[in-house]
């Protein structure tokens, strides 16, 4: 699929990640509908990149983990333009032993991370089958935004990875249903930045089990993110950008 000219989804966009993966669809010609939660001033900092680039967008705040808060999301799009490529990114990390956790902080994290992907899709799918003139296989692209702690999620983060984990496994369930109207993938990545309060031994003990040797870059997600969107013959998958981390 060209990007040019498409509309795609984005949530969570006011992320570091996710705000190199708005850019770098802009800049290949995508129009973008731009969903956030609380960052206003890094919504407005990156409206005002996309106007420069003389991009079409749409910025929508919204806690996507509340149900109708969808549905009034999808309205708004509709009105705005045809949406081809959605991108689920939201999410929120966090380390959290199973002795303190609680029932609200699991249905929290599930909620953000898994459920509110499978609602923008369930809704997205809906939107673009129904709206499509164009015959031609594949008709729209999902992109889910996975972690590489899914596959080999470290101690103290079960709920985290638990979540991550449930969308990957959704992601190449939907890629079998949704075909061949849609392809669905997934990318993983490895460490891209570092979390607050993170020490430099830790830093040099995490990367010791990094082939790579270093942290990965925002752009590098977002050039796997583009390829996944061109590609109309990749479906199911699961990208890892984790610098060799997960071997």
């Amino acid at each position: 699929m060209e990007i040019k000219g498409k509309t795609a989804i984005i949530t969570g966009a006011t992320g570091k990640l996710t705000e190199a993966i708005v850019l770098a669809l802009a800049r290949a010609g995508a129009n973008c509908v731009c969903i956030y939660h609380q960052n206003l001033a890094k919504a407005k900092k990156l409206q005002s990149n996309l106007h420069r680039l003389k991009i079409k967008s749409l910025f929508i705040q919204a806690d996507l983990a509340v149900p109708e808060n969808v549905e009034n999301v999808f309205a708004d799009i509709e009105k705005f333009a045809r949406p081809q490529i959605l991108i689920n990114a939201a999410a929120v990390f966090g380390k959290q032993l199973i002795k303190e956790t609680s029932f609200e902080y699991i249905r929290q994290t599930f909620d953000i991370n898994f459920t509110a992907a499978m609602e923008m899709t369930r809704k997205f799918v809906e939107l673009a089958a129904a709206k499509t003139r164009n015959k031609q296989k594949p008709i729209a692209k999902i992109i889910n935004i996975a972690d590489i702690t899914a596959r080999r999620p470290p101690a103290g983060f079960s709920i985290y990875c638990a979540s991550k984990a449930a969308l990957v496994a959704a992601t190449k369930s939907l890629a079998k249903e949704l075909a061949p109207d849609f392809t669905v993938n997934a990318v993983a990545p490895g460490v891209i930045s570092w979390q607050k309060n993170v020490t430099a031994e830790q830093k040099k003990k995490i990367l010791a089990h990094v082939p790579a040797g270093r942290t990965g870059a925002p752009l590098e997600v977002a050039e796997a993110v583009k390829f996944l969107i061109e590609n109309d013959y990749i479906t199911g998958q699961v990208i890892n950008i984790d610098g060799g981390r997960s071997l």
